[in-house]
């Protein structure tokens, strides 16, 4: 085990947690880099702890903290690039020119890659939702147009419209998420995923899962819940503001991770021998 620092920048590591908790830093592999950023901070046991309580819906925030005991931060920083790579590199082969890539809430490696194949000189545009509350569809349009890429944005009530082709849209081609926790039998992502894993079943549209495998958890997750003044500040209505919700396995066509482009089947097979 890898020997270190018994000083402890409090400060840094204080101000780090309260950017995951208040969602200023968000998706899941942007949290467990900057987890892991706060522990070399201040590790130990305790601060693990008080790490693994701001986000209960991240398997990949915990999976990075157990390796920070055992391997080299290198190492860990090394995969996120490599994994992401390897991402870039299968979603490019599965868009086709002229497609209309629907994409909900904010997701690193979904955003990445498509910024990858705009770059690489593929042609097609996207649909997402503002994604309330919080609204992280926002960040993931403005990231998107920096990058060049045609992106409109609806209400999230408005996800069947941006999904076929109805009052002005297009068709979408294929569904792309992220995602917060891979189980054996179902993912957990964005509130909302669920419902439009629903609507591109029945319109035949192909939903894909784009994401690390070190999302994967062998047992379930909480879903978090958070703060029903995100959604409303009144006490008058009783208001429910769950994070996060499944998607059935048998809704997702497949999933892309540094693994290759595999059935959900193949993928819990191969992360589970890997």
């Amino acid at each position: 085990m890898k020997k270190r620092k018994s000083s402890c920048n409090i400060k840094e590591f204080n101000k780090i947690c309260k950017d995951i908790k208040e969602i200023r830093i968000q998706g899941a592999t942007n949290v467990a880099r900057y987890a892991l950023k706060a522990y070399y901070h201040c590790p130990g046991k305790s601060m693990k702890k008080k790490l693994l309580r701001l986000r209960p819906t991240e398997p990949m925030l915990s999976h990075v903290l157990e390796l920070a005991e055992v391997i080299d931060k290198k190492q860990i920083i090394d995969h996120f690039s490599s994994s992401q790579d390897r991402i870039n590199q299968l979603v490019f082969k599965l868009i086709k020119n002229n497609s209309v890539i629907f994409t909900h809430c904010h997701s690193t490696n979904v955003v990445k890659a498509l910024i990858y194949c705009k770059k690489k000189g593929k042609k097609f545009e996207v649909y997402n939702t503002e994604t309330r509350p919080l609204y992280q569809g926002r960040k993931t349009s403005r990231e998107l147009k920096k990058a060049g890429i045609k992106v409109t944005q609806f209400v999230d009530s408005a996800a069947a419209i941006a999904l076929k082709k109805v009052q002005g849209t297009k068709k979408a081609s294929m569904v792309l998420l992220g995602a917060d926790a891979i189980l054996k039998d179902k993912v957990i992502n964005k509130v909302g995923s669920g419902m439009i894993s629903q609507l591109a079943k029945d319109y035949k549209i192909s939903l894909y899962i784009v994401a690390d495998s070190w999302k994967y958890a062998s047992k379930s997750v909480k879903i978090e819940e958070r703060h029903f003044k995100e959604v409303w500040g009144t006490k008058k209505v009783h208001i429910r503001n769950p994070a996060f919700e499944s998607i059935p396995a048998k809704q997702i066509k497949g999933i892309v991770s540094e693994l290759g482009i595999l059935s959900y089947k193949n993928f819990i097979k191969k992360v589970k021998k890997r």
